[in-house]
C-alpha cells in the first residue's frame, strides 16, 4: 500500500494508468484499523491489477473533501481519474472484492 498526501493525490490517483482503491481513513479510526490488514492482502494478491493506497484525511483534508467524503472508512476505486465504486465502512475481503473485481483489467499470461 502506498501513503497518499494532498499534493500527490493527483498524480498518484487521477492521472493513475491502472485502478487505485483509495483507503480514506484516520489513525483515531477503529473500523479503518480493521480493514488495514485486509486492504494489505488485497494490494499484495491484487498487483498488476490494482494499486491500494491510504489517505489520512487529518493530515490532508483537500483531497477527501474533493472526494466528499463523510465517514471512515470509505473507499473509492478510481479508474481513469474517475470513482467507479464506492465502500463506506469496513466490509469483509470477499464483499470488498465484489465490488472491485469488476473493474479491474483481466491479466493475460506470459
Amino acid at each position: 500500500m502506498i501513503a497518499l498526501t494532498d499534493a500527490l493525490f493527483d498524480e498518484l490517483v487521477l492521472r493513475a494508468p491502472h485502478p487505485v482503491l483509495v483507503d480514506f481513513t484516520a489513525d483515531w479510526c477503529p473500523p479503518c484499523r480493521m480493514i488495514e490488514p485486509v486492504l494489505r492482502e488485497i494490494a499484495a494478491e491484487q498487483e498488476g491489477r490494482l494499486v491500494v493506497a491510504r489517505l489520512d484525511v487529518d493530515a490532508n483534508p483537500l483531497a477527501s473533501r474533493a472526494a466528499g467524503v463523510m465517514g471512515m472508512p470509505t473507499l473509492n476505486l478510481y479508474v481513469d481519474g474517475e470513482v467507479v465504486a464506492q465502500v463506506v465502512g469496513a466490509r469483509p475481503k470477499a464483499a470488498l472484492l465484489r465490488v472491485i473485481e469488476p473493474h479491474l483489467p483481466v491479466l493475460t499470461g506470459p
